[in-house]
C-alpha cells in the first residue's frame, strides 16, 4: 500500500500534516481488483431499488445516480467496515473513538446532473479546528478527467465563504487516480466532482465518519437488528454505532456502564 501526500511538487509523509494543510490525502492500490469487482457489482441491484423510492417519493431530478445507506447484512459494506481501512488515522484525526455517519455510494454517468457536482463541502456549518466529520472516498474505477475526477480546493476547509467558481475551478485540484485507491479528507474542505464526457460509467462510495455525539444520518444499528449486533466484532460494533445509541425507556437508560446503549468512553 503507497500513500501519497502531495501537493504542488511538496510531498507530506505525515498524514496529519497533510490534512492540517491540504485536508485531503490519497492512498493509492488499497483495495483488491476482485474486492473492487464485487462492490461493483453489488451496486446493481441496490442502485435499482433506490432509485424506484427516489422516483416513488418525487425526489428523482438531480438524485439520478446516488445511492444511500448501504448498509445491509448480506452485502460486502459489513466486510469493507470490519476491515478498518485507517482506523488509527481517523482516530487521529478526531483525537478519539468515532462512529460511521452514512454510508454510500455515486455512479457518475455521461449527461446526467448530480447535486454532488456542485461546489459544496460535506458539513453545512464551518466547524474550523474542531472536526466534526472526516469523508472517505472509494475509487471502484479510474477517475480521469475526461470521466469526472473529483475537484478538491486543497487548503479550503479552513475558509467559511464559498470559493468563487472561476477561483475554484483554476485552482482545484483533480483527483486522479487508479481503482482500488483510497481518499480521505476533511468534510470543511470545498470540493465538487466533475463532468463524465465519456461513455463508461464512473463509480466510487462515499462514507463518512464522525465523533459518536453526532447523530447518524441513518440508524444503522436499528436497521441491522440489535440482537444482530451481539453476533459482530467490538471494533465493528463500535464504528456501526451499536456503541452510541439512545435509550428508549427508563429501562434502557439505567444500566452499568458496560450495558449502556451509550458505552463510557465515546466522547
Amino acid at each position: 500500500m503507497k500513500n501519497k501526500f502531495e501537493y504542488s511538487g511538496k510531498k507530506i509523509e505525515d498524514f496529519s500534516e497533510a490534512m492540517d494543510l491540504f485536508g485531503w490525502v490519497i492512498y493509492e492500490n488499497v483495495l483488491t481488483p476482485e474486492f473492487v469487482d464485487e462492490v461493483n457489482e453489488s451496486l446493481k441491484g441496490a442502485y435499482q431499488i433506490r432509485r424506484a423510492i427516489q422516483i416513488e417519493n418525487g425526489i428523482g431530478e438531480n438524485t439520478d445516480g446516488t445511492l444511500h445507506h448501504l448498509i445491509d447484512r448480506d452485502n460486502f459494506a459489513l466486510e469493507f467496515l470490519s476491515r478498518g481501512y485507517f482506523s488509527e488515522e481517523i482516530e487521529r484525526f478526531f483525537n478519539g473513538k468515532y462512529i460511521l455517519n452514512a454510508f454510500g455510494a455515486v455512479i457518475n454517468s455521461k449527461n446526467i446532473q448530480q447535486y454532488v457536482q456542485k461546489i459544496h463541502r460535506d458539513v453545512r456549518s464551518f466547524t474550523g479546528d474542531m472536526k466534526m466529520m472526516i469523508q472517505m472516498l472509494v475509487v471502484l474505477d479510474d477517475f480521469t478527467e475526461e470521466n469526472g475526477a473529483t475537484y478538491f480546493l486543497s487548503g479550503s476547509h479552513k475558509r467559511d465563504d464559498r470559493p468563487d467558481p472561476n477561483y475554484f475551478y483554476n485552482h482545484a485540484v483533480r483527483a486522479i487516480v487508479k481503482r482500488g485507491s483510497i481518499i480521505l479528507f476533511d468534510s470543511n474542505l470545498w470540493h465538487a466532482a466533475g463532468t463524465n464526457t465519456t461513455d463508461k460509467i464512473r463509480r466510487a462510495l462515499t462514507i463518512g465518519f464522525t465523533p459518536p455525539y453526532i447523530k447518524q444520518q441513518f440508524d444503522y444499528p436499528r436497521s441491522l437488528g440489535y440482537e444482530y449486533g451481539e453476533s459482530l466484532s467490538d471494533a465493528l460494533r463500535q464504528i456501526i454505532g451499536y456503541n452510541a445509541r439512545v435509550p428508549a425507556t427508563l429501562y434502557e437508560y439505567y444500566q452499568p456502564p458496560h450495558k449502556r446503549m451509550y458505552r463510557p468512553g465515546q466522547g
